[in-house]
């Protein structure tokens, strides 16, 4: 399921404090198995120019933009590891 929200939107990041140096803390991504959760999206005004500034920064890119069948949108990893979806609104 996809959903495209053109409102205000804001995402709010968790951290379970005290557990940075708990051996037994783990955390999954969901992008391998066993499946779980998948990964946010984020709609920029140009997938192109905001992959340029990404690989600029030395993200780590799971789709660049004209990879694969699916052109014009891209998937980046966050230092954990989740996915990331870019694209706009004319890819969806």
């Amino acid at each position: 399921m996809s959903i495209t929200v053109k409102l205000q939107t804001s995402v709010k990041a968790l951290s379970n404090w005290g557990t940075e140096s708990d051996p037994d803390q783990s955390y999954h991504t969901g992008n391998t198995d066993p499946r779980g959760f998948g990964h946010i999206g984020l709609m920029v005004p140009d997938v192109y120019a905001a992959c340029q500034r990404f690989q600029e920064l030395g993200v780590d890119f799971v789709k660049k933009p004209d990879d694969g069948r699916m052109k014009g949108l891209a998937f980046i990893k966050d230092p954990d590891g989740y996915w990331i979806e870019i694209f706009n609104a004319h890819s969806v």
